[in-house]
């Protein structure tokens, strides 16, 4: 039976090869050759166009400087006519500071104040030189502004100041609002508040 299953699977493997057909030669392949083609001439360049003009864009536009002395003089005149203010007493006027989100001229600020205040008979104003003195002597740098209200207290006890004036400016860079508050430095009350928008 063997044998008989090896003639089959030969037989079978033999009927599945299949004899090539004879190949024909192949023609020799013959070239033309091709006539030059004639140059054809070549465009002449066109002249470069000028170039555009680009529009520049407009830079923005400068805000006008802080008015500082038309900022400050409502408001203290505002607090000069308020009630429980003593003709006569010394002031010590610390630093504006700058709450806003960018950068201001706050020392300029400070010199509207102390101009603003110096021309008028309510207040005596500490002098800016003797200020600077009086923070070397308690250990504070010249332009520590008084941040804590204990500070600013003990320089005007210091100073023998009867009222300390607080000045904030707040909010946008662009528009801030200034914020004032005077305050007596015997019992720490705000004898007076007030705040208005920055002029330009």
């Amino acid at each position: 039976m063997k044998k008989l299953l090896l003639v089959a699977a030969a037989a079978l493997i033999l009927s599945g090869c299949m004899t090539r057909p004879p190949e024909e030669p192949q023609a020799p392949v013959t070239t033309i050759p091709t006539q030059p083609q004639p140059e054809q001439p070549q465009p002449q360049p066109t002249q470069p166009l000028p170039p555009t003009s680009e529009t520049v864009p407009q830079p923005p536009k400068m805000q006008k400087p802080i008015d500082w002395p038309a900022s400050v003089q409502p408001l203290v005149a505002q607090m000069l006519n308020a009630g429980g203010v003593e003709s006569g007493g010394v002031l010590l006027l610390d630093n504006v500071k700058n709450s806003t989100n960018g950068t201001l001229q706050t020392s300029a600020a400070t010199a509207a104040l102390y101009d603003a205040l110096g021309g008028g008979s309510t207040f005596s104003v500490v002098p800016a030189s003797q200020l600077i003195q009086a923070k070397q002597a308690l250990g504070l740098s010249a332009d520590d502004s008084l941040v804590s209200r204990s500070k600013a207290i003990g320089l005007a006890r210091y100073l023998k100041a009867q009222y300390v004036l607080y000045s904030d400016a707040s909010g946008s860079a662009k528009a801030p609002t200034l914020e004032m508050q005077l305050m007596l430095v015997q019992t720490g009350e705000i004898v007076w508040s007030g705040s208005g928008d920055v002029q330009r």
